[in-house]
C-alpha cells in the first residue's frame, strides 16, 4: 500500500518531496539522488527535481517505496 504525503499548498516540487517523504536528508542532496536512481511519476520515468507534483500524483522510487500525493 502506497505512503501517503499530504499537499499543504497547491503542489510541491520532487525535490521537495524527497525531502518531505524522508527519502532525503537535505534539498541538496535532490539533484544527486535524481541523478542516481529512478523515480517514476504516474508510470512514467522523471528526474526534474522541479516537476510539480498535485493531489492525486503516484511516486515509484524502486527499492524505496511507493508514495501518493493527498489533498
Amino acid at each position: 500500500m502506497p505512503e501517503k504525503i499530504k499537499l499543504e499548498a497547491e503542489f510541491i516540487t520532487l525535490g521537495q518531496f524527497l525531502q518531505i517523504a524522508d527519502v532525503i536528508s537535505t534539498g541538496g542532496m535532490a539533484k544527486w539522488f535524481l541523478s542516481e536512481h529512478e523515480v517514476f511519476i504516474n508510470g512514467e520515468q522523471d528526474q526534474r527535481r522541479g516537476r510539480k507534483l498535485r493531489a492525486g500524483d503516484k511516486v515509484q522510487i524502486p527499492g524505496i517505496g511507493e508514495f501518493v500525493i493527498t489533498e
